[in-house]
């Protein structure tokens, strides 16, 4: 029996095409900036986004950290959603790393308006109260279920940032599901970001690695930033040529990871120990047990059965599709899903 991880999308491994890559990778000491595989997928993004430059980071929280470094100073406010990674993942990275706190907006599965930024942003000459710079938005959203954001949305939002001179960050850590199930295109993103995180290994199946994208006068300062949190590499273009790969051969293929939450959705919905399914918009799925007492029976016995899901806390349970989730495996975790008996 073949175990069936649902954890996470960052549990997947290389497919033997992608560590042929990775084996045949050209590579030189990225630290000074001799590493023609990492150029080579900076570049790659940079024009794919439209955006001036790029930077490999060995994590996606790290080139969130670099990102709100490069938008602000100590004792700065930057206005993010509740739930969103930058604030409740990063370790209170904001905090150490730049000396910034975080006005937390109350919105909708991790989506936050227009109108709640600006009802958000402190009067810049009230000096009582850290002073506004930064928007950090999140695209698909990771607590709130792979939501994804409206486009003319975050329009509205760069149009409330630049009327208050405030940079806008995009946490995209998941923006490839973003833009498959929307049917948008990186371009559209570029034109109104400051800056922006997208990450390899998530739904892109690689094994590390993200990438921060942004405009030039901010990215500047990136290398050193990025220096001083610890992450200069060396021979990494061997991830970075798996990265290639992904943006290559893994991007249109998320859709399958999409029809299969859906697919999970519907079955879960079915199910008489289910209170509530959330929407499923991309690869995540996120559900309550009607007795939240159950939630260690009903674990218990997934994991019977080979199978591994997230326990998110508060009663909210959480599964992710991924490349290595197999039909065959699909098939018998919905099967799984039927048969459980609380």
């Amino acid at each position: 029996m073949k175990e069936i991880d649902l954890k996470s999308d960052t549990v997947t491994k290389p497919t033997k095409d992608m560590l042929k890559a990775i084996m045949s990778a050209e590579v030189g000491d990225d630290v000074y900036k001799e590493d023609p595989s990492v150029n080579a997928l900076e570049e790659k993004l940079a024009k794919m986004f439209g955006m001036d430059e790029a930077l490999f980071f060995p994590t996606g929280s790290m080139a969130n950290q670099a990102a709100i470094k490069l938008h602000t100073q100590p004792a700065d406010q930057l206005i993010c959603d509740k739930w969103a990674h930058v604030y409740n993942y990063e370790g209170g990275g904001a905090s150490f790393n730049s000396g910034v706190s975080c006005k937390l907006v109350d919105g909708n599965r991790g989506m936050i308006t227009a109108e709640q930024v600006a009802e958000n942003i402190n009067p810049p000459d009230f000096y009582h109260s850290p002073l506004t710079t930064l928007v950090c938005l999140e695209n698909t959203t990771n607590k709130g279920g792979g939501a994804c954001y409206d486009f003319k949305e975050i329009k509205n939002i760069r149009k409330v940032c630049d009327e208050h001179n405030l940079g806008l960050h995009l946490d995209g850590a998941r923006l490839f599901n973003a833009l498959v199930a929307k049917k948008e295109v990186p371009k559209q993103y570029g034109k109104v970001f400051d800056t922006i995180s997208v990450c390899l290994s998530k739904g892109l199946g690689t094994p590390m690695g993200s990438v921060l994208i942004g405009k030039k006068h901010l990215m500047k300062n990136a290398m050193r930033v990025r220096k001083v949190l610890g992450g200069g590499m060396r021979q990494v273009g061997f991830m970075a040529a798996a990265g290639i790969y992904a943006l290559d051969h893994h991007v249109d293929r998320l859709a399958e990871d999409h029809k299969r939450a859906s697919e999970i959705a519907e079955t879960l919905k079915s199910q008489d120990y289910i209170k509530e399914v959330e929407p499923v918009e991309t690869n995540i799925v996120i559900f309550y047990l009607k007795n939240p007492k159950e939630e260690g029976a009903f674990l218990k016995q997934l994991q019977k059965e080979k199978i591994g899901i997230s326990n998110m806390g508060q009663g909210k349970l959480r599964i992710v599709t991924h490349l290595d989730y197999s039909e065959e495996m699909h098939q018998r975790f919905q099967e799984v899903l039927c048969n459980i008996k609380l």
